[in-house]
């Protein structure tokens, strides 16, 4: 069978990669074409376009290269065209996929949809453009597939990726690791600012303010696989701090606590058992727009899956040096450290056990053969 797969973004490119990996298992002539990045690549299939190359974040960002946008959508269209898969497979990245997904419905291909696009978050109307152009969705979230119920659409519950992804996690001898990336013998307060430079640029700033004011602490950057080692340290400007990329994972390993940007790695970050703070500065324009039209009590998916507020979130004005030390307190030394640590465990039982992706390909398999 033939596979048309586009995800946008380092966990698009994360759960695509485990996804072509149980399709090639579950159909052993698949041939899979796909919008991805690097893990995707290293997996197999052709590459069509990498995901650095449409990294826009925000409303104002995304209306100042909309040109760009609609140039990726119509050579999207062509290639697909030319390709003539047996099924797209949409992952995430909505603003992209949802116009595609109304494309291809009209041109009879076979949509279907990996990880729903937040919907339950703002402009719930999208719900039945949804239902009109997508023949299956697959949702990773617990609460989705009620929310979807109530619009009567029904959808796959497939459990989280990430489960999977951080279970096959190798537990690393972390005196080499701090030996290999010249780190001090200090606890770990490790710090995910994002992927993209816009957010990068607003969040690291402040992060970084905390390492004077936790002098017993060492303080290590997660470099994303989208960005170079250049642009970190033209903000860093300091050789007291780490900087170690794509080694994530690895880093959340050790870490005694993280600052993490509002968005996956929260999810991530928790299921590593790491207590953390939540942290989300926008530009001006994009946030008071957000502000419009999402309708959610919290924005990190640890929160908004325990339906309660279990880390905190600093959220644009919040986020200051004077509340984020307070906070960051709180969670190396504080009553809040314990809480957290029973607080997802529960999370992790509310996700679900493995095998995400093989239950996606094996259901996307058996739609298209029978």
């Amino acid at each position: 069978m033939k596979y048309y797969i586009i995800a946008g973004e380092a966990s698009g490119d994360l759960h695509g990669s485990n996804l072509m990996k149980a399709l090639y298992t579950e159909d052993a002539d698949a041939d899979i074409r796909f919008w991805g990045g690097d893990l995707m690549q290293a997996v197999g299939g052709t590459l069509v376009k990498h995901y650095k190359e449409r990294s826009f974040m925000g409303f104002a960002e995304v209306l100042m290269n909309l040109n760009t946008i609609l140039g990726f959508i119509k050579f999207c269209k062509k290639d697909i065209l030319s390709f003539n898969p047996d099924v797209i497979i949409l992952i995430d990245n909505s603003g992209f996929n949802l116009r595609i997904a109304k494309w291809a419905k009209l041109e009879n291909y076979k949509t279907h949809y990996y990880i729903s696009p937040q919907v339950w978050a703002s402009r719930a109307g999208r719900v039945e453009k949804i239902k009109r152009d997508v023949d299956a969705m697959y949702v990773i979230l617990p609460f989705e597939k009620a929310f979807y119920k109530t619009y009567n659409y029904d959808v796959h519950f497939v459990g989280h990726p990430l489960i999977d992804a951080i279970s096959e996690e190798k537990i690393i001898d972390e005196t080499a690791f701090r030996k290999t990336h010249h780190l001090s013998d200090k606890p770990i307060i490790a710090l995910l600012p994002g992927s993209r430079k816009q957010e990068i640029k607003k969040m690291l700033s402040i992060m970084l303010s905390m390492v004077d004011r936790f002098p017993n602490h060492q303080f290590v950057i997660a470099g994303a696989p989208s960005q170079d080692e250049s642009f970190y340290q033209s903000i860093i400007q300091s050789k007291a701090i780490a900087l170690i990329s794509n080694r994530t994972y690895d880093l959340l390993n050790i870490a005694t606590a993280a600052l993490v940007t509002s968005g996956t790695a929260t999810l991530e970050t928790a299921l590593f058992k790491v207590p953390q703070v939540v942290c989300y500065k926008a530009n001006a324009i994009s946030y008071q727009i957000a502000k419009r039209i999402i309708t959610l009590k919290y924005i990190s998916l640890v929160n908004l899956i325990m339906d309660r507020e279990v880390v905190t979130e600093l959220i644009q004005n919040d986020f200051n040096k004077k509340r984020l030390q307070k906070e960051l307190e709180q969670i190396i030394n504080g009553p809040k450290r314990e809480q957290l640590f029973l607080d997802y465990y529960e999370l992790e039982e509310k996700l679900g056990g493995k095998g995400a992706s093989e239950n996606t390909a094996q259901l996307i398999y058996s739609a298209i053969t029978t």
